[in-house]
Parts: structure tokens; sequence; C-alpha cells
């Protein structure tokens, strides 16, 4: 894909230093390391570095086309585009680099501090289960039919999302269900993007910190940027959060509203878990327009109704009957999110994400509800960061699992068994344990001992098909080892 450089001229306001006409443009970067003759480089500013620092690099590169916030002291042939916001440039740049993809797309937004993944893979579930081509754009990466891609942030820069987006298009997709961070709103990655309809899941204390906001207000006005400041046909909100009025304010003629305690739109009622052969969840009745419809979802706990009402909702704003989504949603499963392994008939196999002490608490918590014969816990600790987090893991797993694993998870440049040593410190020995330093020997003895009623959590790795070792990220996936020690366990001897 090439374009001329006076062709991105209009898509941002800019001051032209240098001559433009005729340079080509062959890609969009902002890595100098990837710069080369046909590059347009952007230099954005962050919170650790600088890219105008690194022009000088991109033009040894060959790079001769730059999207700069101050005039660099570069040679005469290179063209220097002045911005107000390099990164706001680089989001209305890409749009048009790639011929403005999002506007051929129904583009559905997911904001909040909790939910947002599972309720955007919810969305791209149903709407591709009756019939409507829909990506999904997250947490657990780029998914495009049966072809998935890693990204490195829940909402991929600008340029990335946007090359996504050209995919998505060139390949006959019509919708795409994305999470939108709280960062993505304040570094302008979402910036003109068309939303179609945009989704509040929730809103606690998260996210404050050195490296990503200030303050919680900060945190939370984030978030409110996508209501106000991108004119979405429809608004879709959580009526039990008490930030949704504070979210809604400036579209409240035109939000749809969702909740259990209080009075909305979509209403969930007679909430009540389910268990079978090998699944657990919750079903509930949906009330909406006046007419109830029973709602069955293959993951557990009352705030899988919230992620389900949203995801019905968004489904109906794209054309989708809430029977027809109900039906859908019951069966699908999330990937990584509390997500339902079907392996042996009587015991319960779930992967999830938890990887701190509140989220690991939460799950063991909501699976204790399910009444299991032995509740079975598979944890371990990032290597060389989060050190805090050895002592929460310990304390929940020790404090609410019948039978725990203690292995690896992502150990970089620590040895594992360092780091078990580590957490073993805060567990309370005096319950049931092993520790086995290898992953996937821990995913198969956990499978080879589950005895029937069993509920097994293997949690951390969730939607990662990885596990970085020395640096390196080495293939790793829990579910296809836990599938094929199952698959051991079944076979006739």
């Amino acid at each position: 894909m090439a374009t001329l450089l006076d062709s991105l001229l209009s898509a941002y306001p800019c001051e032209v230093h240098g001559e433009t006409s005729g340079r080509v443009i062959g890609k969009v970067e902002y890595d100098s390391r990837k710069a080369d003759g046909e590059t347009l480089f952007f230099c954005l500013p962050g919170a650790r570095a600088d890219g105008h620092d690194y022009a000088p690099a991109a033009y040894e590169a060959g790079c001769r086309a730059f999207v700069v916030e101050r005039i660099l002291p570069l040679p005469e042939d290179a063209v220097q585009l002045l911005v107000k916001d390099a990164r706001e440039a680089l989001a209305y740049d890409s749009a048009r680099f790639y011929g403005d993809p999002a506007k051929e797309l129904t583009v559905i937004g997911v904001t909040g501090t909790k939910g947002k993944t599972t309720t955007a893979l919810l969305i791209s579930g149903i709407l591709c289960a009756c019939g409507v081509p829909c990506a999904y754009i997250g947490t657990n990466g780029v998914v495009i039919g049966g072809e998935h891609f890693e990204t490195v942030n829940s909402t991929p820069e600008s340029r990335e999302l946007h090359r996504f987006f050209a995919m998505m298009r060139d390949r006959g997709f019509t919708h795409v269900a994305m999470e939108v961070s709280s960062q993505a709103l304040d570094h302008a990655r979402v910036k003109g993007i068309p939303f179609d309809t945009v989704i509040f899941t929730n809103l606690t204390e998260d996210h404050v910190s050195p490296t990503e906001h200030a303050t919680f207000e900060e945190y939370r006005d984030a978030k409110r940027k996508l209501f106000r400041d991108y004119g979405a046909k429809h608004v879709i909100a959580n009526a039990d959060d008490p930030y949704t009025p504070y979210m809604t304010e400036s579209v409240r003629e035109r939000t749809v509203t969702y909740g259990i305690d209080t009075p909305a739109d979509y209403t969930a009622s007679s909430i009540e878990r389910y268990r079978d052969e090998t699944c657990l969840g919750v079903e509930f009745e949906m009330t909406a327009h006046g007419k109830k419809t029973h709602v069955r979802l293959r993951q557990p706990g009352r705030f899988s109704a919230y992620n389900g009402l949203a995801a019905i909702a968004a489904a109906e704003c794209a054309g989708i009957s809430p029977e027809d989504a109900a039906r859908a949603a019951a069966k699908l499963s999330v990937r990584g999110r509390m997500e339902m392994v079907d392996a042996i008939p009587g015991i319960t196999f779930v992967i999830d994400y938890a990887h701190n002490g509140v989220s690991l608490v939460s799950a063991l918590t909501e699976l204790r509800a399910y009444g299991p014969e032995r509740l079975v816990c598979v944890f371990g600790c990032i290597g060389g960061r989060t050190y805090h987090r050895r002592r929460e893991l310990a304390e929940a797993a020790s404090s609410l699992a019948d039978f725990t694993v203690v292995t690896s998870d992502n150990p970089d440049f620590e040895d594992p068994r360092d780091i078990i040593e580590d957490v073993m410190q805060y567990f309370d020995r005096s319950k049931l344990y092993v520790t086995i330093p290898d992953r996937e020997e821990a995913v198969r003895f956990a499978v080879r001992t589950a005895k029937r009623g069993d509920i097994v959590l293997f949690a951390g790795k969730g939607h990662e098909n990885y596990q970085i070792v020395r640096g390196e990220k080495v293939p790793f996936s829990e579910k296809t080892i836990l599938l094929d020690e199952a698959a051991k366990a079944l076979a006739p001897v």
C-alpha cells in the first residue's frame, strides 16, 4: 500500500516545512527501527521516551518525512509536518492512509473497569452466530474470523487499529466489537473512529499509577470521553453503576440501560446458578420491551448477567432480536475469561486470567458457590516484577481452595523454583498442595488427578498462548495441554 504524501495533508491540520510534491509514502511508523525511505515517521511524545529524539535515527534509515510537534534540526531534504498533537495526527493520517476503513464498518466500543473483554467477545460471538460477520479487538488480541493476532495493548495504537480495520473490510466483515481503554481515549488512539454503539460496563478504582492515570478522577474522565466526544448513535449503560449518570450526562436522551437492581430497559431477574456434566454458569429471566426471554450463559457469577445483558442490548442495536441473541449466547465460551473446557464428564475445568489476589479471590469464591467435591487451583506468579502479588495469590489459594498446584507463570529471567519458594513463604502449609515448577506438567497433573465432582481452576494464563522464559515468548497453550491429557485419561486401556 502506498500513497502520495500530499494526499495525507488534509487529514489533520499541519504546517508544512519542506517540499512534499511527489513524495511517496509506503508506510506509517512511530518506531525508528522500522523506518525506511518511504516512511512517514511520527514523533510521538511518551511517558518514558520522546519520539522526537529518534528522528535522527529514522533519517539515517532513509526516512525523509516527519510529523513533529516542534521543528527539529534535521537536514534540509527532510519534510517536517508541524502539528499540535502528533498522536491525534497519527490517528487521522493512519485512517486516511488505509482508506478510512472504519467508515465501512459498524464499530461497537466497550469501556469500563471490568467486563470489557467478556462483553466485547460475547457481542462478536452473538453477531457471528446470527450471520453478521463481526471481528473483535481487545485484551485477547484481534480476531478476524478464524485468524488471531496478538497485540500489546487492549486497544492497539491507532496505526494498528486502522490496519486491522482495513483487513476486516477487505475480508467482508461488516462489524467489529472492540475494547476501548482509558489509555486509548487519553492518547488519541481512537480519535476519528465513527463509533455506532458505545457501552459503559462499570467503574471502580483502578489504573491509577505514575504510568497510567494520576488520579481516579482523571481515569473516570478519560472513560467519559467515549460517550461525550464520539457522537455514537447508540449508547448502552449499566443502570446499577453509580457513575452512569455522570458518564452519559450529555447523551442521556438516547441512552439504553441494563441492570439487575435498578429499573432499566434490559433487566435480569431470577438469577440462578446451574451446573451440568462439564460446565457451570448462570441463567436468568431477561425482560426487554415488556417481553421475557430466558438467558443461559456459560460463565459463572452475577457479574456475568451484566455482561450478557449488555451484549444482548448491543446485538439488538445491530438488528439481532433478544431471543436470537440469547440462543446464540448460550453456546458461547469466552476465551480465557472463566472459560469452560468440556474435557471429562463429571469434572469442570475452568481457564481464567485471574493473576492478582483480588481476581483470584473473586474467581475461587464464585466457583466455591457451585458446591464442588473439591475446588482445585493451579496458579503461578510472574517473574521479575509484581512481588506483592505472590503474597496475595498464596493467601487467596491456600484459604479458598481445597487443593493447590503451585507452578510457574511467565517466569522470564527468574528460576521458577525460586518464585515458588517465595510464594510458599505466604502459603498456609497446613492445606493440601503440591509444587510443580513446569507448568505443562502441572496442568497434566491436575487433569490426571481430578475426580468426579471437582472444579479445577487454571488461573493466570487465561487467553495467553505463550510462556515468557528468559525474555522469549515460548508457545504454550494451556487449553491444548488440558484437552490432550483429558483424551489420554478417556482413552480405553
